[in-house]
């Protein structure tokens, strides 16, 4: 990602428009821009750049490392998918985990659920952290003050293999797309997922991944591939999606389970949804989702023709000896 307009370094001159501009490559060869009203920081963590941004069409976002994790506009599509499929294939989460999820906003998803007693974050970067917290306090919305809330600021994948406490009713990984080099590749692993994350969840529980874009232009980049590796770590692996505009595409999820209490996803009636989801969510009706409901969530377990062929046709697997990199 870059910036253009007339400023030093990060920022060079365009000629494309008035004023400054945002810029983020959605492939190789398509670019998303975006008008930009400024930036309110820009700093460098021991792991990553850090940048929160405004622009017209998105607000306030975050950018690490040159790409955008969530934006005002349009954060809630993004995390509440992350979140309310897999609590609802689970039907009553007592104890969640979260691997990354820096925002704050995952968090706050889950503890929107009356069931849930306890929500354990693990991030690496306590830095990327606090300053989310502190430039971006709509996205936690108090979570820290929250009892149930707890964060520690590790290696997820140690810090789970270590692990002696009650087991998980939901994991959820909300990380940093497998880049060559960064820090949460071994989390796309075929060995985490068989030999760490099942290992702590709970006999009905879930398992929940963030898994790259989802469009046409970019499904086979890593979304088929983890699909693949889920697949072949857990009985039943459920490719889904949604569209995030500021991300310049779709983006795709994956939800993964041996047995739990709502199976197949896929299937699920809408109208039974939108009941289990008002009686499992506090003051839903005061403060209903922006983007998940039961019409919403049949349509993010029907994925377009060209992905369901591109995963039925995908035999790659990521392990520590085939790693794949988003490039």
């Amino acid at each position: 990602a870059w910036f253009c307009g007339n400023r030093e370094m990060a920022l060079a001159s365009s000629e494309r428009g008035n004023g400054f501009w945002y810029e983020e490559q959605v492939t190789k060869e398509l670019l998303i821009k975006a008008e930009l009203k400024g930036i309110h920081f820009d700093s460098q963590s021991e792991f990553q750049r850090i940048q929160v941004i405004e622009t017209v069409p998105f607000g306030k976002t975050l950018i690490l490392d040159d790409h955008t994790q969530s934006s005002a506009v349009d954060e809630h599509a993004y995390h509440e998918t992350l979140v309310h499929p897999a609590f609802m294939a689970h039907g009553s989460p007592k104890t969640v985990f979260i691997g990354g999820g820096g925002e704050g906003a995952t968090a706050r998803e889950c503890l929107r659920w009356n069931s849930v007693e306890r929500v354990v974050m693990c991030d690496l970067d306590k830095v990327a952290c606090e300053e989310c917290r502190d430039k971006l306090p709509e996205w936690s919305e108090g979570v820290y003050e929250d009892p149930r809330f707890e964060v520690v600021y590790e290696d997820a994948l140690a810090f789970l293999k270590n692990w002696d406490g009650p087991k998980f009713d939901v994991i959820i990984m909300d990380i940093s797309d497998p880049i060559e080099c960064g820090p949460g590749i071994a989390l796309y692993f075929k060995e985490f997922y068989e030999e760490t994350a099942r290992t702590k969840m709970s006999e009905n529980g879930v398992f929940v991944t963030q898994s790259g874009a989802c469009g046409l232009l970019n499904w086979h980049e890593v979304f088929s591939t983890i699909h693949s590796t889920c697949r072949s770590s857990f009985k039943h692996a459920h490719g889904f999606f949604v569209e995030i505009p500021s991300y310049g595409c779709p983006w795709g999820f994956n939800l993964c389970y041996n047995q739990c209490a709502f199976p197949q996803p896929q299937d699920w009636d809408p109208a039974e949804v939108d009941g289990r989801l008002a009686a499992s969510v506090k003051d839903l009706a005061a403060r209903p989702m922006q983007c998940y409901d039961g019409v919403g969530h049949r349509g993010m377990f029907n994925l377009p023709k060209w992905v369901r062929d591109g995963l039925r046709a995908e035999t790659r697997v990521m392990t520590e000896a085939t790693p794949v990199f988003l490039t």
